[in-house]
């Protein structure tokens, strides 16, 4: 993926463990206190010495802002976030609406949002709550080593998958998935998940079409890194891997046929409207 040089994202907020900022160490009295009130009440103290850890109360912190000296890993996130805020605001804008951008927090072992608290063993996810979307870097290490899905755009894949859940929490079909869910039993539920998922797959393919289209992102090879990442985080796949059989009835996020299929549907269409998952019986 061309990457390098492009606009950077400054929506993101760099949440992970390093150097301590404000901590013990010129801190101040108030972290002291903190820490005080925590070990007397039998509470682990460490969150509340983490950059970007959970205020008292339970409500999520605002993180620093990406340093512009971080990492590459958190650079081409940055700038991949970047491009879908390019992406989808002409996509709001040509509908007469604004697109309200989502901002990207990066954590490191677990992170508190307003959707609860996660470990990072849940991978990427995206928070409607909060509008933010989370990811700990090391699960890229992971799509590789483990799921055999190496290369920069299925990393890419994977920024644009959440954030085509915050496009359709911006329509409002996250919020009617998750009202009809609740009225459902678990099978049927499962099944609203997976159509939920499969059209923020085509939303992913969505981007790639008209990123490249405009700023001719995309290099050879890229599109079978996708479709690769796609496939290899299907239901199907995953259970087969974790347990050696697959229960169809508990699938969430679709098959890695289904995955594939409907990430090419948007990437071929670069059309919103080709990406309704509710709407057909073929999936």
């Amino acid at each position: 993926m061309r990457w390098e040089g492009g606009r950077r994202s400054s929506n993101v907020e760099d949440r992970r463990r390093g150097p301590a900022r404000g901590g013990l160490v010129g801190g101040g009295i108030g972290t002291i206190v903190l820490v005080l009130v925590a070990l007397y009440f039998g509470v682990d103290p460490t969150p509340l010495l983490q950059p970007g850890g959970p205020l008292p109360g339970g409500a999520p912190a605002e993180g620093p802002p990406l340093d512009a000296n971080a990492d590459p890993a958190a650079q081409f996130v940055s700038v991949v976030l970047a491009d879908t805020e390019d992406t989808w605001g002409e996509v709001f804008a040509a509908g007469g609406a604004r697109y309200a951008e989502p901002s990207l927090v990066l954590f490191s072992g677990a992170v508190q949002s307003a959707c609860g608290f996660a470990q990072a063993a849940v991978g990427p996810f995206y928070c409607p709550a909060d509008r933010k979307v989370y990811i700990d870097l090391s699960f890229y290490d992971e799509l590789k080593s483990r799921f055999n899905a190496p290369g920069d755009f299925a990393q890419a894949y994977v920024i644009a998958h959440e954030v085509g859940h915050h496009v359709q929490n911006l329509l409002g079909v996250s919020g009617k998935v998750q009202a009809a869910r609740q009225r459902m039993g678990e099978a049927e539920a499962n099944a609203l998940s997976v159509r939920l998922e499969l059209q923020a797959d085509c939303f992913a393919g969505v981007w790639a079409s008209r990123a490249d289209a405009a700023r001719q992102v995309l290099e050879d090879g890229d599109l079978d890194e996708a479709l690769n990442a796609a496939s290899a985080i299907g239901d199907d796949r995953l259970q087969m891997q974790s347990r050696g059989y697959v229960t169809p009835d508990s699938f969430t996020h679709g098959t890695a046929e289904q995955r594939m299929r409907w990430f090419r549907r948007g990437l071929e269409s670069g059309d919103v409207g080709a990406c309704d998952s509710f709407a057909t019986d073929d999936l």
